[in-house]
């Protein structure tokens, strides 16, 4: 089996890893404190919100199995060398734990809060059944070979999917309203630091094995860097330089966005009666 050469990497590694966990995990309680200080989610789109269950819940299922499975290791280490390390650290478990714990809390507030007109789309719907439709297809599938590596891999590429899918609601929303108002830029900000990390951890991986296995033994966690970073960014460009919003004007911005509805229909049913 795979050890570390340098201790220096080694330990630089852990630090990368956990540093990446705290930011991510961290990253998702501005948005519930935001939700839970204004008793509303009128801006945070539920698309959002159930798309990124269904990708940490893939994730989850992927870096548990491959992190304490000896019979998907035993499966990794046949398919990639049996002098690879497995891609898959303590940190990314955790993450995973306690990212699905946090979306299903978030979801929660959801239910409680103001939240106006809005609603879980047909096309998330039909988008998040397929995902788990496809998970099951690809469970009947490997179960009588025990083909369990191929297995977590699909997991991971749904959730490689999903990320990718998850943002665009959003990223639509905020340019359709012309605000970020009611989507934490803190979340945005922490998540971006996460990515970088991530990365960063598995570059530490690959100059101390001296090799890039790492990156495409795991093509999900490297994609899901960039994918992070690349619509982090985003964000970033809309909250600061396309609607910034003045923290003063916030309150003034939320009821008006939920009385103009009212006072529109208001003036078309006095235009009816005249």
């Amino acid at each position: 089996m795979a050890s570390w050469n340098s201790l220096y990497l080694e330990v630089t590694y852990q630090v990368l890893g956990w540093i990446a966990f705290f930011s991510w995990s961290f990253s998702f309680y501005p948005q519930v404190l935001l939700n839970y200080r204004r008793k509303s989610v009128v801006g945070l789109n539920f698309d959002f919100l159930v798309l990124n269950m269904t990708k940490h819940s893939s994730y989850l299922i992927y870096n548990a199995a491959l992190f304490f499975s000896p019979t998907i290791q035993r499966q990794y280490h046949e398919k990639y060398g049996f002098g690879e390390m497995i891609p898959v650290a303590a940190n990314d478990v955790a993450f995973s734990i306690h990212a699905v714990a946090l979306t299903a809390f978030t979801l929660y507030q959801v239910l409680i809060y103001e939240r106006g007109s809005q609603k879980v789309s047909k096309t998330c719907i039909g988008i998040t059944t397929i995902a788990w439709a496809s998970a099951v297809v690809c469970v009947i599938i490997a179960w009588p070979s025990h083909s369990w590596l191929w297995l977590i891999s699909a997991f991971n590429t749904i959730q490689v999917i999903m990320t990718a899918i998850k943002y665009i609601p959003q990223a639509f929303m905020n340019f359709k309203r012309k605000s970020t108002l009611g989507w934490s830029i803190g979340n945005i900000l922490l998540d971006l630091l996460g990515g970088l990390l991530n990365f960063g951890q598995m570059g530490v991986q690959s100059i101390d094995q001296n090799t890039l296995v790492n990156f495409y033994g795991n093509i999900g966690k490297t994609l899901l860097s960039l994918e992070v970073v690349f619509f982090d960014l985003l964000f970033i460009f809309q909250h600061y330089a396309l609607y910034p919003v003045k923290n003063e004007e916030g309150g003034q911005t939320i009821l008006s966005e939920q009385i103009a509805p009212l006072i529109t229909s208001s003036d078309k049913s006095q235009s009816a009666d005249v």
